[in-house]
């Protein structure tokens, strides 16, 4: 099963993805998202003019071969663009290896551990009354656990509350927003810490102990602002907090777990199974939030979660969507098989990008299950796709109250 053919294809549907698809001598065709957010375009050139070249007249059947040739024959390793490229070159070699053997991809990971994935939504909202709103539409949508993200009084624009964006319409349920230049918004971080805890208490009140809530703190804080949430917390039992502070400082979780228990998710601008050794080794993480398009595909994913089981440590993959229905249906796959799966994060596409990827993956009663068809279950309508072009957008950024951009 020779490779005759490596085309990126670019679409921008509800938002911009970047999709491989690599077909075989045999007339099958495989997809791998290469999506990276407000980057996008440096992802294709690297794809096009550095990976497709390589591909083509080899072995499609040899994933474990291919990703460590492109990951160490490029000697400059690493890096997001890099990993994105890799990523989606692996995730496209698994969709061609499961329908040559006419099984689903998680079949061939060994096979199902669990009926379904429990997945969690993003509701949001500027005052109590539209959070609470929030939430109850996404339980009516099925989802049984809930990212609670709040408006914060005296900010006017902040992550995570998509009613915020500068338009007055929503990109595809996330913060990016088209145009030439980022979007600039505003931060103080002593008001949210006072104001979270608040806000999570209400929400207790109002929905009962039952409900697992989560909390994006986005690497706002220092380590020791990012404790000291962890530690108001507590009493309203979170399924865990979200990259409380910024994940390149690995050190820093040691001083957060020394002062709270309230489970920690850290990895989601990870790009290697590296990124983890000690988080994971240490246990001073509970999560992990890599994401297979940033994090080269299925292979490392697996690998990544095979080491974290010997720690306890779960997975909680990152599944916004900036990642495409390929990426997600990648993880899906590796959800469904590994043991130590914990929770999928799921924000639902548009209509738009739906029409462009045909998708077989299921979400009843708060549980996705990727399908039983060949491969990932996920074919692109390229004629579709090309209705749709390219469309500068980019992620916002912060600046303090004295101008200092800080992290978003």
């Amino acid at each position: 099963m020779k490779i005759i053919a490596a085309d990126v294809v670019v679409t921008s549907p509800n938002r911009n993805f970047v999709t491989l698809k690599i077909t075989t001598d045999e007339g099958l065709t495989g997809l791998g998202d290469a999506t990276l957010n407000g980057r996008e375009l440096a992802v294709v050139s690297y794809l096009r003019d550095h990976v497709a070249p390589l591909l083509i007249g080899r072995d499609a059947a040899r994933i474990e071969d291919t990703w460590q040739f492109l990951y160490r024959s490029g000697y400059w390793r690493r890096g997001p663009v890099t990993m994105a490229a890799i990523g989606a070159v692996d995730m496209a070699l698994w969709d061609l290896k499961g329908k040559a053997a006419g099984m689903p991809v998680y079949q061939l990971l060994g096979g199902a551990s669990r009926d379904g994935l429990m997945a969690y939504g993003h509701a949001s909202g500027t005052t109590l009354p539209e959070l609470f709103d929030s939430i109850r539409a996404h339980q009516e949508q099925g989802y049984r656990s809930i990212r609670v993200q709040t408006g914060v009084p005296g900010l006017k624009a902040i992550y995570g509350i998509a009613a915020q964006s500068t338009t007055g319409e929503r990109y595809d349920h996330e913060p990016a927003q088209r145009g030439a230049y980022p979007a600039e918004e505003d931060w103080d971080t002593r008001a949210y810490l006072r104001h979270v805890p608040t806000v999570f208490e209400a929400v207790r009140n109002e929905f009962g102990p039952d409900l697992p809530l989560l909390h994006d703190g986005h690497h706002r804080m220092t380590p020791i602002q990012a404790a000291k949430l962890g530690k108001s917390l507590e009493p309203y039992d979170l399924f865990w907090l979200e990259d409380c502070t910024p994940a390149e400082n690995q050190e820093a979780l040691r001083l957060v777990r020394q002062h709270t228990t309230t489970p920690l998710a850290i990895g989601e601008i990870f790009n290697t199974v590296w990124d983890f050794q000690a988080l994971i080794k240490e246990q001073l993480i509970d999560y992990v939030r890599a994401a297979s398009t940033h994090f080269g595909g299925i292979s490392p994913l697996r690998k990544v979660m095979d080491y974290a089981a010997q720690y306890q440590v779960k997975s909680g993959f990152h599944g916004p969507t900036d990642i495409s229905p390929v990426g997600l249906a990648a993880q899906m796959h590796v959800g469904l098989a590994i043991h130590n799966f914990g929770i999928q994060e799921y924000m639902q596409h548009g209509a738009k990008t739906n029409s462009v990827f045909r998708q077989s993956f299921t979400f009843t009663d708060g549980y996705l299950h990727p399908g039983d068809q060949p491969g990932l279950g996920v074919e692109l309508d390229v004629d579709e796709a090309g209705k749709y072009p390219y469309e500068v957008a980019y992620l916002p950024y912060n600046r303090l109250a004295d101008g200092t951009v800080h992290d978003w």
